[in-house]
């Protein structure tokens, strides 16, 4: 019995070294191309934005005597003098649509999405005297598509130029004018989208951003605003982050939900295969032992191999097929497997009753339990809870001594 024991332990170290060896192959072909696969996405989609709030100002150019001493000979000369003046942005109105849309590369989903984003900002001219006013709107990214750019003062269509991934426009204000800037694109993301105020602690007044997405969950970035409204709506969410007079260093952002990635799920349940291993090892021989069945280690070795087939397939078929469809797949096979087998060795009452179930319980619920990330340890602990329990009742009554006495 001992060295029965002994071998069967052998039998899982060596199958615990090749999922390790799966797990990490898995892991090195999911992430060894996830920047240049990230970066063919971006190319082609766009990357992560921040849109800041526009800015406006004109320059003053004034003149100013300076005295001088040239050549011995003293004099005074008008020097011209430049100065820009930044007008102080009195109200924000933004509103933002997102809308996620999945793209699959290599092992991984990446979060992409479409926006359409339109602002309105109010700006005033505090001189006497009319000004040439310069707005400018940076672009919340350089690498990026933006269709459909409307640049309005007034409610009227002023023509702009780019400079530096900027939207330049300039417009005459008459004294104390108010200037209505409205700005509006479509463009597409990756991963999250944010309004920022600037680097430092800033000053906002009168700020309102209203964001709608179509999807149910959603997560704010580190260190950002958390809104100050919020509504579940049908295919979505209503947030709204209002403020009267802000000051702050923080800014707006959303991070967009992650969809299950393939790649590392199917690594993370090679990783744990061999604690799946030991419960349905420890389950089996100790059934097998209650009933009278032998099972000789060469028996073991090849319901290890069955177990292994599972995270193998999984592996390669995931590339291929979603993962919920690959997880039915592999179970299926894996199960087959050691039906088909055990129905020879032991017979299929035994093969039915026991190994069956106990392979459904520790490979294929163990598995899934990944799917649920956060409940995964709750749910495998909940299982040894009750594998110890069902154990101690079937073998309680068991002369232990008389089972492992050499024959």
């Amino acid at each position: 019995m001992v060295k029965r024991i002994a071998a069967i332990g052998f039998i899982l170290v060596c199958t615990a070294i090749a999922w390790a060896i799966l797990g990490s192959t898995i892991f090195y072909r999911t992430y060894s191309t996830d920047s240049q696969l990230k970066g063919r996405v971006s190319s082609s989609w766009g990357t992560a934005q921040e849109q800041t709030p526009p800015t406006a100002g004109y320059q003053v150019v004034s003149h100013k005597q300076v005295a001088f001493t040239e050549n011995g000979a003293a004099g005074v000369r008008t020097v011209e003098e430049k100065s820009w003046v930044t007008l102080p942005l009195e109200q924000t109105r933004a509103n933002a649509a997102l809308r996620l849309d999945y793209r699959k590369k290599g092992l991984l989903w990446y979060s992409t999405y479409q926006v359409d984003f339109a602002g309105g900002y109010r700006f005033s001219n505090p001189s006497d005297q009319p000004q040439e006013v310069t707005f400018r709107m940076h672009l919340p990214a350089s690498q990026a598509v933006y269709d459909d750019l409307n640049f309005s003062v007034n409610d009227v269509s002023v023509a702009t130029s780019s400079e530096k991934n900027e939207a330049v426009a300039k417009l005459q204000l008459q004294p104390h004018e108010t200037a209505a800037l409205r700005v509006a694109y479509r463009s597409h993301g990756l991963d999250n989208w944010s309004y920022g105020f600037g680097d430092e602690v800033t000053q906002v007044k009168d700020f309102q951003l209203h964001i709608t997405t179509n999807f149910p969950g959603f997560d704010l970035l580190e260190n950002t605003l958390s809104p100050t409204e919020e509504s579940r709506q049908p295919n979505g969410w209503d947030l709204v982050w209002s403020y009267k007079n802000l000051v702050s260093g923080y800014h707006v952002g959303i991070a967009l939900p992650q969809k299950l990635q393939p790649g590392p799920l199917a690594g993370r349940i090679s990783y744990f295969a061999p604690v799946s291993l030991l419960f349905f090892f420890f389950a089996l021989f100790l059934l097998t032992t209650v009933r009278g069945i032998e099972l000789h280690p060469m028996n073991y070795f090849f319901l290890a191999c069955a177990f292994f087939s599972f995270h193998l397939l999984m592996a390669y078929l995931v590339d291929h097929v979603s993962i919920h469809a690959a997880f039915v797949i592999c179970s299926a096979v894996s199960i087959a497997l050691l039906l088909s087998y055990l129905r020879l060795v032991a017979g299929m009452r035994a093969a039915l009753l026991e190994a069956a179930l106990a392979q459904f319980v520790y490979l294929v619920l163990f598995s899934y339990a990944f799917f649920f990330e956060g409940f995964t340890g709750l749910a495998i602990t909940i299982g040894a809870i009750l594998t110890l329990f069902i154990a101690m009742q079937t073998t309680a009554r068991i002369a232990w001594s008389e089972k492992f006495a050499t024959r």
